[in-house]
């Protein structure tokens, strides 16, 4: 028996009062997947994500993670939500990376990556340090392992944010413009961490406005535009033969 996708969108729709921000969104994301998600703001590729961990609720479909329903549980054809410890158990899985890093500013770099660890997986202070400093030389900050975020640069910020999220061992990685707070000549550090995240394996959904990137990492790109998918496929398809005329006129104001 097939394995199921890592991500299963079927038919998610997501509103705010009367204003629908996603209206039926069918995707799948394979394992060892790396998608990009582009789109001009607003179109509902943040608030996806945001679903994908059941940080926000969806109000119609299905989302699921490695075979399972995110914060539903399904009861004679109906959906009940999970309480909130089994939705944070769902979401210990699932690594997220946002705009802005969040890190915890009292606590230096490696006891950011330590306390998920420490505090939610209840790992070994010992084993935790270990693993957070492998994690810190894995994103090129060894040697900032005792600074502090105010010592620290947006980009090495960010990189502390994505050792963070990895430290929980998670299946899937979820990217929510993760450069687009950062100085342009700091762009680039963080995307080869990512780079080399891609090279490794690790499934990744990004929502991003670096098109370089997505042309040189992304297995697939998908456009999204007012809560709809228009277009999706390869990135060199889409970025230099795109066909629909939504997405022309969005590359022709990007390029």
């Amino acid at each position: 028996m097939a394995e199921p996708p890592m991500v299963l969108a079927e038919n998610v729709h997501k509103s705010y009062g009367r204003t629908e921000v996603l209206r039926g969104i069918d995707l799948a994301v394979e394992r060892g997947e790396v998608m990009c998600v582009i789109g001009p703001s607003g179109s509902g590729k943040s608030t996806f994500l945001r679903c994908v961990n059941h940080l926000e609720k969806i109000n119609g479909g299905r989302l699921s993670v490695d075979g399972r329903l995110i914060g539903y549980r399904e009861k004679n054809g109906k959906l009940y939500e999970l309480k909130e410890r089994e939705i944070a158990a769902q979401r210990r899985q699932i690594g997220m990376v946002f705009q802005r890093f969040n890190l915890f500013p009292h606590m230096t770099a490696l006891e950011n990556v330590m306390e998920a660890p420490l505090k939610v997986r209840r790992q070994p202070r010992a084993k935790a340090r270990v693993a957070a400093r492998l994690l810190l030389e894995r994103v090129g900050l060894a040697d900032r392992a005792s600074h502090y975020p105010s010592q620290l640069s947006g980009g090495q910020q960010q990189r502390v944010a994505i050792a963070r999220a990895l430290a929980m061992e998670p299946a899937l990685m979820l990217f929510d413009e993760p450069t687009s707070a950062l100085d342009p000549e700091l762009v680039g550090e963080v995307l080869e961490v990512m780079k080399a995240l891609a090279r490794d394996g690790m499934t990744m959904v990004v929502v991003t406005h670096e098109l370089g990137f997505a042309r040189e990492v992304a297995d697939t790109l998908v456009f999204m535009d007012e809560g709809v998918i228009l277009e999706q496929g390869p990135p060199t398809q889409l970025l230099t033969h795109p066909t629909h005329p939504r997405l022309q006129e969005f590359l022709s104001k990007v390029f």
